[in-house]
């Protein structure tokens, strides 16, 4: 298997970690994160230093690429845009947990990972550093554009588009023939009854425009 390394060593990335073991096509050597120390160890693995030592880890460790563990959208945004930086030619792998349910007809992009009991309908797409959050339903002919998630038990009707850098919070339900805006979060157990403007925070039930948000503005 291709050695990688896993970006974050927090439960989001503990999450990942589990999706690439039990997928089984790559081996995890190691993680990068800033924020600690080299040595510390998370969920069985060690943190091998920063994001700014990669270009010497990759030759130190045979390194053929990686996924990022950090579950806000614009946090993920900013570790890829260093990397690329850092390492312009870097692989970033995409990872679906065995028990995830995929159709036919559906294409995932680099660097998303789909968690263990997400079902994603035929026709549908999913963008680059995308989240499939634990047990959420795509229904057919999606569209969630890079940076976008989707949060634990959430689910779309058919023909939704969800985005860039937005996210459906945990166990919201976006109805069919829905547009949601860019930058735009949907608060857990809302509805969604009609299109979201960009750059907004929507709650209820139906789910109303509570205030504004700004782009990169925190929502976990």
């Amino acid at each position: 298997m291709k050695n990688i390394v896993l970006f974050g060593s927090s439960g989001h990335a503990g999450v990942i970690a589990d999706t690439i073991e039990q997928e089984n096509i790559y081996k995890i050597i190691g993680l990068i994160d800033p924020n600690q120390p080299s040595g510390v160890e998370s969920f069985g693995y060690k943190v091998l230093g920063s994001d700014n030592e990669l270009p010497q880890l990759i030759k130190n460790h045979d390194i053929e690429g990686g996924i990022i563990g950090v579950g806000d959208n614009w946090a993920r945004y900013l570790i890829v845009q260093n990397i690329l930086n850092l390492v312009p030619d870097f692989h970033f792998i995409k990872s679906v947990h065995p028990a995830a349910q995929i159709a036919s007809r559906v294409t995932l992009k680099r660097g998303t990972v789909v968690m263990a009991g997400a079902v994603i309908n035929s026709g549908s797409e999913v963008g680059e550093f995308c989240v499939v959050n634990t047990k959420s339903s795509i229904d057919h002919d999606n569209v969630f554009e890079n940076y976008s998630c989707i949060m634990p038990n959430a689910a779309t009707g058919g023909n939704v588009r969800v985005g860039a850098f937005s996210a459906l919070g945990m166990g919201a339900n976006i109805l069919q023939n829905i547009q949601i805006g860019t930058h735009t979060v949907v608060g857990a157990g809302s509805v969604v009854m009609g299109n979201a403007d960009d750059y907004s925070i929507v709650i209820g039930t139906p789910a109303k425009v509570k205030q504004s948000r700004k782009k990169g503005a925190p929502y976990l």
